[in-house]
């Protein structure tokens, strides 16, 4: 026999032996993220949903196709971004934050949508309710307000002379109320006088954080929103140079030099890559209720303490998930 005919008979006897199987459909998943692709806290999220997916049975370039738009941070860009994810006919889309929730909302109303970090889509308008989205759109929330009352009382655990706690937070977004009113109700019992602070953008912090500071005894709150995602790092070195102890809601604000955060933002995208299985598998958003946090980890940034001159305690050094020195 001819070698041609022997590699060709021995090919059909393969082929007999082991059936090719169907080629696998790849499915489509988009991500907008108002972050910047270098961001180290992007590629942090964007590796733990990879992980996850991969733990799932989805794989980038095999089984699934994910289309990135990073750096949406405001209306208009977030709006450009959507409408290009929209158009790629994907099969599910990945939002972070407000911003960009809001922005697919007005894109589409049939692309099912998971978003992460959002602090009340209720009042955001994004979904009926917790346990009944309704629409395209659920996903996992980015605070509970309780953990709002928790901040005060770490703040007064770090810095015990703290008698007057400046909240940074914006008047115009519901949560932002949400989170103030909580810090407000443990306030008394801590002996602590409240003042609602910041506003609408970085000029308003700056104005309003350098006026607060003029006081003895002060601290800064920072709440889980846009304005002070987006502006942590002039929050950070203000409260650096006035002086002002300071807690922070995310991980990424401590890095930077932030003292204590609470929910785990990594941690948002591991449960984000569930529900885009199971969608990808046939449920639909309406049907899977958005999640509140049930990851909290607390960072303490030991430099930013000495250089405030304060001590923390052992007992808050020894409950905490990591220690930048």
């Amino acid at each position: 026999m001819r070698r041609r005919e022997f590699l060709g008979a021995l090919g059909g006897s393969v082929a007999m032996s082991f059936p090719v199987r169907a080629q696998e459909r790849v499915r489509r998943v988009g991500v907008l993220m108002p972050l910047a692709e270098n961001n180290p806290e992007a590629r942090a999220r964007i590796a733990a949903f990879l992980q996850e997916l991969n733990h799932l049975g989805w794989f980038d370039g095999r089984n699934l196709q994910i289309e990135y738009r990073w750096g949406a941070a405001d209306a208009q860009s977030a709006s450009k971004a959507a409408a290009e994810l929209v158009a790629s006919a994907p099969d599910v889309i990945i939002a972070t934050a407000s911003a960009a929730t809001a922005a697919l909302q007005a894109a589409t109303r049939t692309v099912p949508v998971v978003f992460t970090m959002v602090a009340d889509p209720v009042s955001a308008g994004f979904v009926a309710s917790m346990a009944r989205p309704s629409g395209n759109i659920t996903g996992f929330t980015s605070i509970e307000y309780a953990i709002a009352a928790k901040w005060l009382e770490l703040l007064k655990d770090i810095a015990p002379i703290v008698k007057r706690v400046g909240v940074i937070r914006d008047p115009s977004v519901g949560a932002s109320i949400g989170q103030f009113g909580a810090i407000q109700s443990v306030a008394p019992a801590l002996g602590v006088e409240l003042r609602p602070i910041g506003g609408h953008d970085a000029d308003d912090i700056k104005r309003t954080v350098t006026a607060f500071a003029g006081e003895l005894n002060g601290g800064l709150i920072s709440v889980a929103s846009p304005l002070t995602a987006d502006h942590r790092s002039l929050i950070v070195s203000l409260a650096a140079q006035h002086r002002l102890p300071a807690i922070y809601p995310f991980r990424f604000f401590v890095p930077e030099g932030g003292l204590i955060y609470g929910p785990s933002s990594i941690d948002h995208y591991r449960r984000a890559a569930s529900y885009v299985d199971r969608i990808l598998k046939g449920e639909k958003p309406a049907d899977l209720p958005v999640q509140a946090p049930t990851k909290f980890e607390l960072a303490i940034n030991l430099k930013t303490a000495t250089a405030l001159g304060l001590t923390v305690p052992p007992s808050l050094l020894a409950r905490a998930d990591e220690v930048i020195e």
